[in-house]
C-alpha cells in the first residue's frame, strides 16, 4: 500500500502532468516525482511534448544516481517500446530503482507492457494509486482512445438571448485552448488550438470545416493525433457534431441573467443542450460558467473529463 509519502508525491506528479495538456498528443500528458530509498523527493519531470523526453526520462535524469534503489511515482504505466524516445521501462531498470507506484495503467501498452517486464525484473510495481485524481488530467487522451475519436468540447457564450463562440469574447474561455489539440472556430475555420505548440509535423489539422460529415472529420483528425477537439460557436456550428452524438461536455459562459437563448437543440430554451446535465458551475469576473456533460457519457468516462 502506497505511504503518506508516495501518496503526496504522486498527487505533485498529477500536478506536473498538466503542464503536458494539449501539447503531448498522440502521446499522453504524465508526470513523475522520483523519491530516494529514504523517501525524499530527488527528481521531478512531465513529458513536455511528443518527441521529446517522457515524464520517467526527465525526472531520472534530475535524481541522477539517487533513484537507486528508490521508488518511481508515475501517473501512467511507463511505456515498453523505444520510439522518439527510449522504452521508460527500461530506464527505470537501468536507473536501479527498487518500486514503481503508478496511477492508471496504460491501454497502449506494447507486448506484455511496463508494468508486466517491470515485476519480471524484480521491481516491486503497485498500480491503481489515486487513479480517479490521474484522470483528472488523463481523461480526455484515454475516452478519446475508447472512442476511437478525439473527445470534442462545445464552448459557447450565452448573452441577451443569444448564443455565440466565446474564446474571442471570453477571458476564461481563451484558456480552454491550452487543454486542446485543435479548434473549430465559428468561420469553419481549423487549426492547432495553440499553433505550433505540438512541433512541426507532430499534429496533421485540416485548414477548414466545411459542414460536411463530422464522423469524417473526427476520423481525420484522429490519424492525425488530435486527441481532444474543442468547437468555438453557436448552434449552427455545433449542430452537425450533436446531432452526430459526438459532443461529450459543453463549457457555457453565461453572460448575465437575462432572456435565455430560443429553443431548438437547447431543449426548453434554457441554454443547455438538450441531453446534457450539469456537473459544476462556477463564478469568472464577467461571467458564470457551466460546465455540462452528456448524460449517456460512458461511467468510466464521466467522472474524469475534465
Amino acid at each position: 500500500m502506497a505511504s503518506p509519502i508516495e501518496l503526496a508525491a504522486m498527487r505533485r506528479a498529477i500536478v506536473l502532468s498538466a503542464f503536458g495538456l494539449g501539447a503531448t498528443s498522440p502521446n499522453p500528458p504524465v508526470g513523475c516525482v522520483v523519491l530516494d530509498a529514504g523517501g525524499r523527493v530527488v527528481g521531478e519531470g512531465f513529458h513536455e511534448r511528443k518527441g521529446l523526453a517522457h515524464a520517467e526520462g526527465n525526472a531520472l535524469a534530475a535524481a541522477g544516481a539517487s533513484a537507486r534503489g528508490g521508488t518511481a511515482m508515475v501517473t501512467l504505466e511507463p511505456c515498453n517500446h523505444v520510439g522518439h524516445t527510449p522504452a521508460c521501462r527500461q530506464l527505470l531498470l537501468d536507473a536501479e530503482v527498487a518500486r514503481v507506484v503508478v496511477a492508471i495503467t496504460d491501454p497502449t501498452s506494447r507486448g506484455r507492457g511496463g508494468i508486466a517486464e517491470l515485476r519480471a525484473a524484480g521491481v516491486s510495481v503497485e498500480t491503481g494509486v489515486l487513479a480517479a485524481e490521474a484522470l483528472q488530467v488523463l481523461g480526455a487522451w484515454q475516452h478519446s482512445l475508447r472512442m476511437s475519436r478525439p473527445t470534442l468540447t462545445w464552448t459557447y457564450e450565452v448573452a441577451g438571448g443569444r448564443v455565440r463562440a466565446a474564446v474571442d469574447r471570453v477571458a476564461a474561455a481563451r484558456e480552454l485552448l491550452w487543454e486542446a489539440d485543435a479548434i473549430v472556430e465559428a468561420s469553419g475555420q481549423l487549426r492547432e488550438a495553440v499553433p505550433d505548440r505540438h512541433g512541426h509535423g507532430m499534429v496533421n489539422v485540416p485548414a477548414r470545416w466545411e459542414g460536411g460529415d463530422p464522423i469524417a472529420l473526427m476520423e481525420v483528425l484522429a490519424r492525425g493525433g488530435v486527441r481532444h477537439l474543442l468547437v468555438d460557436g453557436g448552434a449552427d456550428v455545433a449542430e452537425p457534431f450533436l446531432r452526430a452524438g459526438l459532443i461529450d461536455e459543453a463549457v457555457v459562459f453565461v453572460a448575465g441573467p437575462d432572456q435565455p437563448p430560443e429553443a431548438g437543440l437547447f431543449g426548453a430554451g434554457f441554454g443547455l443542450p438538450g441531453g446534457f446535465r450539469i456537473v459544476h458551475v462556477g463564478r469568472t469576473a464577467d461571467h458564470v460558467r457551466v460546465l455540462a456533460r452528456r448524460d449517456d457519457l460512458p461511467s468510466e468516462d464521466a467522472a474524469s473529463l475534465v
